[in-house]
């Protein structure tokens, strides 16, 4: 077994088996011994040591991988033979096995990459990386950005300014051979940096007839320059503090599901029977819990995962990628199971996609000139309070079995002109099919009693619970004939408050008043704000038994009280008998 040694490369540190070392290190010297001109040797070598340290990035897949002669021999395929340049000095001997003398493979040219040409810029060289990047002189592209920026009132100077901040300068030479999409090969390397000495000399030669276009673009350059730093400081502060955000948006969530997962998916083992009941009542998949929110935490997890990384990345600048086959992994496993939780959904919705009703009408002996009392009541085995709801609870009955318990009754009050008052109870529910549905919607209990002038309804209703939550409720429509009087208890309230498309008469105010029931509407007829020019007052005779069982059912037994006034009323043609306490 081979010792490995540890290696700084350009910066970066790898792992490497002794054979592969001393193979790199020769390969190392015998580039030093072929570049023909000394002049910027040095900087030429350390090109080609970044270009290999980027390689062997590519090639590993975690810090503590060991580089073997393998991935040294790829490397040396891609970047060259020494020989290939030699002039007159030993050739490298050390070629991979069986490979030709010149293994550069023409297929390993590199795209072009987007970089910031510093070295011919204006302002901050984005004009001219991109002039390279698409094949155009930089003069277009300039010419082009000022254009947008008028044509867009500003708008693309942020554009300039994030490729400024985004898109990093082509500063080493192995940087400048990517943006011009030249492969990144120790002949390239050596050739580019030739042409920059070249350039020098030019320059140096040229002095005189550049010197006053130098002088002219040197002021703007000055400028631009320091307003640049200046921005670019700003800018990366912001970045950096965009960065951290990032982070804890990203570690606060995965924090979460990590939590939210360990509960959902490990409760029922240690067993909260309430909690699974409700889990229960809504779902319809029969899914287990731990797989529905192991895609859950996958689904929502990868995106703050990368959302986390991408806060790393903002904050830390030689932040290591994960790696490709991490990236493919996790799109793999973010697809699979959005497609899980879709079928789930899909599932779950067809559960409610039909809707039964079954309907009950029954006549109540309420006829013009009659007092209706309505009252909802509730039931202290399940609750002491009663108010509409559209939720459910889970209770127990007389029995200890477990019921489904809800409040979403809503009650309607309207005329009409037969003869005597009529109720219709609608218990509604869905399903996945009509029958399914009408099913459950007749293993409704509801209940109501009409005794003595008085209405009273339940305000609940209850179901077994292994019909499960299907968006079950009742629909209650009282049918009075104009002429009859009304009396809502305030208890009543929050049942019947309605919006208009349920043409209900009674709206909310109302409770505790006498109200004449007229075509579409009602007339109050004990308001404090006035009273009827057609009513004549009668004093209360409690020898007369009729009146006496006509209060009770509104008032109470107030027959020792003869603070009761009696009208007798004459409305749109409709004689109406109206008792009421005198006492206001």
């Amino acid at each position: 077994m081979n010792k490995t040694v540890n290696i700084n490369l350009a910066g970066t540190f790898f792992h490497i088996d002794e054979d592969a070392f001393g193979k790199l290190s020769r390969y190392l010297e015998a580039i030093k011994k072929s570049l023909s001109d000394p002049q910027g040797k040095d900087e030429i070598i350390r090109d080609i040591e970044a270009r290999i340290s980027e390689l062997f990035s590519e090639k590993i897949e975690n810090h503590s991988q060991v580089i073997s002669l393998k991935e040294l021999d790829e490397v040396i395929a891609v970047m060259g033979q020494p020989e290939d340049y030699r002039v007159d000095e030993e050739l490298f001997d050390d070629a991979p096995a069986g490979a030709p003398k010149s293994t550069y493979s023409r297929a390993n040219a590199s795209h072009k990459q987007l970089f910031r040409d510093v070295d011919n810029k204006f302002i901050s060289g984005v004009s001219s990386g991109l002039g390279h990047y698409l094949g155009l002189d930089a003069i277009w592209v300039r010419l082009l950005w000022i254009l947008l920026t008028l044509l867009t009132s500003g708008t693309f100077i942020i554009i300039y300014i994030l490729f400024w901040i985004l898109v990093p300068a082509a500063v080493t030479t192995s940087e400048k051979l990517k943006m011009s999409g030249e492969a990144v090969t120790i002949s390239n390397i050596e050739k580019k940096f030739k042409e920059g000495y070249e350039t020098v000399a030019d320059r140096v030669k040229s002095a005189d007839y550049d010197k006053y276009g130098r002088e002219i673009k040197k002021g703007a350059n000055g400028f631009f320059s320091t307003l640049g730093d200046i921005l670019l400081v700003i800018l990366k502060i912001f970045v950096k503090f965009f960065g951290i955000l990032l982070i804890l948006i990203g570690l606060s969530v995965l924090v979460g599901l990590i939590v939210s997962l360990f509960t959902l998916g490990t409760i029922d083992l240690w067993g909260t029977g309430e909690v699974l009941d409700y889990i229960n009542l809504v779902d319809t998949t029969n899914s287990p819990l731990w797989l529905v929110s192991l895609l859950t935490f996958i689904a929502v997890g990868i995106p703050f995962f990368v959302i986390f990384l991408l806060g790393l990345k903002l904050l830390v600048n030689n932040l290591k990628s994960i790696g490709t086959k991490a990236k493919i992994i996790l799109l793999v496993l973010w697809v699979a199971s959005l497609i899980g939780l879709g079928i789930m959904g899909i599932r779950q919705a067809t559960e409610n996609a039909y809707n039964g009703e079954v309907i009950t009408e029954e006549t109540l002996h309420v006829r013009s000139g009659d007092t209706l009392r309505i009252s909802m009541r509730g039931n202290t085995q399940y609750d002491t309070y009663i108010n509409r709801d559209s939720g459910v609870e889970i209770k127990y009955d007389e029995n200890d079995t477990k019921v489904i318990y809800s409040n979403d009754i809503r009650l309607i009050v309207k005329s009409t002109t037969d003869s005597v008052a009529k109720i219709l109870i609608d218990k509604n529910a869905e399903g996945n099919s009509f029958l399914n549905a009408k099913k459950r919607a007749e293993a409704i209990e509801y209940d109501y009693i009409f005794e003595n002038g008085t209405l009273f309804l339940d305000g609940y209703f209850l179901t077994a619970i292994e019909n499960k939550y299907r968006d079950q409720e009742i629909e209650i429509t009282v049918f009075l004939p104009e002429g009859s009087v009304v009396y809502a208890e305030e208890n009543t309230y929050s049942f019947h408050r309605n919006d208009s498309r349920y043409r209900d008469i009674l709206h909310n105010g109302m409770e505790d008043r006498l109200l004449l029931v007229l075509k579409n509407k009602l007339q109050c007829l004990n308001c404090p704000e006035g009273t009827s020019d057609d009513t004549s007052d009668y004093n209360y005779d409690s020898s007369n038994s009729n009146w006496k069982d006509e209060v009770d059912s509104i008032f109470g037994d107030n027959t020792n009280d003869t603070r009761v006034k009696v009208t007798d009323t004459v409305i749109n043609d409709v004689p109406v008998r109206i008792v009421t306490d005198s006492i206001e």
